[in-house]
């Protein structure tokens, strides 16, 4: 089990009873996954987090004034000279490559996280950016969020996979109001429609957000990582297999260490001392 943290280039990570903490550190490009090696930092911190049970829970945050601007403009626009090996450049074949091999794995990765992965939007989430969010299991937005599912404005649609996400959240008519207008949608407004779970000022942030993740990351480690896996099983599978694998991991968990510690420190009105076996 690696208990190093991993080398990333354009984000940090920490890790602090259980939690994990990846914070983007390109504020030079608004934090765009494009162009930068976001991408790539992003898988790296989810096959670390999938592989380490010291993990119980995952929150991602950006630097600066965004969380993500998503695509790079300027690489959308400049197909040549610095951007010429961009992920916009390139026929059909070539581009529909780039995006199966680039940006097209953070859905892949972020929805088969093992465990709970909490999305801190300190400004604005865009495009891609705004699909990220979207992939995690929860959303705490700052008064400064900004999101948008602004592909349509561009001439494009949302290849990262977005308007799967997107209507499983906030329902169909939603999404595609939002989808194919490419409006943006302030902090007060994306809570009502159910985008975020909470809007705190700046400052209330990152402690909302860790706050909410060590009131999960106390909770026995199996357990909880089996939970994320039903839930996200529920979403695919009808009730009656459903039931099946509930049943199974319900065996598992009864014949955990944890379990009766739970039990025990329930009778005994004590928080549990959870070792993940």
């Amino acid at each position: 089990m690696p208990t190093t943290l991993p080398q990333l280039t354009d984000a940090t990570l920490l890790l602090s009873n259980r939690i994990a903490l990846l914070t983007f550190n390109r504020d030079d490009v608004r934090n765009a996954l494009t162009g930068t090696h976001l991408i790539d930092d992003i898988l790296t911190t989810i096959q670390w987090v999938n592989q380490n049970d010291n993990v119980s829970v995952l929150v991602m945050t950006g630097a600066g004034k965004a969380f993500s601007a998503g695509g790079n403009i300027k690489e959308m626009l400049e197909r040549e000279g610095e951007y010429r090996d961009g992920a916009f450049g390139g026929d059909v074949y070539e581009i529909q490559n780039k995006y199966r091999r680039g940006i097209q794995k953070i859905p892949l990765a972020v929805y088969n996280c093992e465990v709970p992965v909490i999305a801190a939007v300190n400004g604005a989430a865009i495009g891609a950016g705004f699909d990220l969010t979207c992939m995690c299991d929860m959303r705490i937005g700052s008064t400064d969020a900004l999101l948008g599912e602004t592909f349509v404005n561009l001439g494009i649609i949302p290849g990262d996979g977005g308007a799967w996400f997107l209507q499983k959240l906030i329902g169909y008519q939603k999404a595609a109001e939002m989808t194919f207008t490419g409006r943006l949608v302030k902090a007060d407004e994306a809570k009502t429609m159910g985008l975020l779970l909470d809007v705190v000022t700046p400052e209330e942030l990152m402690p909302t957000a860790m706050k909410l993740a060590q009131q999960i990351a106390a909770k026995p480690p199996q357990a909880l990582r089996m939970t994320k896996r039903l839930m996200k099983a529920a979403q695919r599978q009808e009730l009656a297999e459903f039931l099946d694998l509930c049943a199974v991991f319900q065996g598992m968990c009864h014949n955990t260490e944890d379990h009766m510690e739970a039990v025990t420190a329930f009778v005994e009105k004590r928080p549990g001392k959870y070792q993940g076996k």
